[in-house]
């Protein structure tokens, strides 16, 4: 059965380390699963980290990224998202898309395996997730900490589709999570249920201050994201006191470090001297992004670590 990435939870919590444990190994030393075969990267959304993360993750293992814009393929206005995904998939050994909605990713996948296609479809965005990004964010914190689990982790600012993967990551890994939200910002009910069924110890507060009592990382996104630009205004107003600044982190354990998945408003949701600060690894987990796309490549792949976490 093929195995598309649309969510964390798409892997086991045994896979997940598989993924990262392949995301460790050095891009010399990884099995060349995609040689000289195509990778379709389909961007209704432009990412400078995303496009440049994951064509560098396509050449290491030894495959050819094509990058494809929005408009090229016009998916549900020149062709359907199914039509758009059969075609690649005569070309291509994986299809990566950054889309607009999340359903044009699970119809995507969902045409190739009726299909017959043994080809797997990547969420490299999407309004309800990021995994990928979420992927990074768990190696990252692995950097810093030599165990995570038990580690307590507070995301502060909106409950978004950035949040929506780390706190699953976090269930899964055994990270303690907290949320903290503007009124009318938080976890849904079908979230908090999906969560609470993975096991995860979660604190859900509209108090940020709280929130950062003590914990290992502080982690924050925009306030806006692309597709509400109209709503910047009102946003700026509703999230007045949420900003990750010198105050908020000094409540944080004093090895706290800081967590941004970019790109960065200063003075908004993080200030600029959190952000340039020691505490901050903003850029080690920006370039953890290339480094974990290709582990869950060569995993899709085919590849595996032995059981001491290197390759066989």
């Amino acid at each position: 059965m093929t195995r598309h990435f649309l969510e964390v939870d798409d892997l086991t919590p045994d896979e997940l380390e598989e993924v990262l444990a392949l995301a460790s190994v050095p891009a010399g030393f990884l099995p060349r699963t995609l040689e000289d075969q195509g990778a379709a990267l389909v961007f209704e959304k432009p990412s400078v980290r995303t496009r440049n993360s994951t064509e560098l993750a396509v050449v290491a293992l030894g495959g050819h990224p094509v990058y494809i814009q929005g408009p090229e393929v016009g998916i549900d206005t020149r062709e359907t998202a199914e039509d758009v995904a059969r075609t690649l998939a005569c070309y291509h050994a994986v299809i990566c898309g950054r889309v607009l909605d999340h359903r044009v990713l699970v119809r995507m996948a969902a045409a190739l395996d009726a299909a017959g296609l043994d080809v797997p479809v990547v969420n490299l965005l999407s309004d309800r997730a990021h995994p990928c990004q979420a992927l990074a964010d768990l190696l990252t914190l692995r950097q810093a900490f030599p165990d995570t689990a038990g580690l307590t982790l507070a995301y502060i600012g909106d409950a978004n589709n950035v949040w929506r993967s780390l706190a699953i990551a976090a269930a899964m890994t055994g990270i303690a999570f907290r949320t903290a939200s503007p009124d009318g910002y938080g976890p849904g009910p079908e979230d908090l249920a999906r969560l609470a069924g993975l096991g995860l110890d979660h604190l859900v507060t509209t108090d940020p201050a709280g929130a950062a009592a003590g914990a290992d990382a502080l982690y924050t996104d925009v306030w806006t994201s692309m597709g509400q630009e109209e709503e910047s205004a009102r946003r700026l107003r509703d999230f007045a006191g949420f900003t990750v600044d010198e105050a908020l982190l000094a409540r944080a354990a004093p090895h706290a470090v800081v967590l941004h998945c970019l790109p960065a408003h200063r003075g908004e949701e993080v200030s600029a001297g959190v952000l340039e600060s020691p505490r901050s690894l903003v850029w080690p987990q920006a370039a953890n992004r290339m480094h974990a796309v290709r582990g869950l490549l060569a995993w899709l792949g085919g590849a595996r670590p032995d059981d001491d976490g290197d390759l066989p």
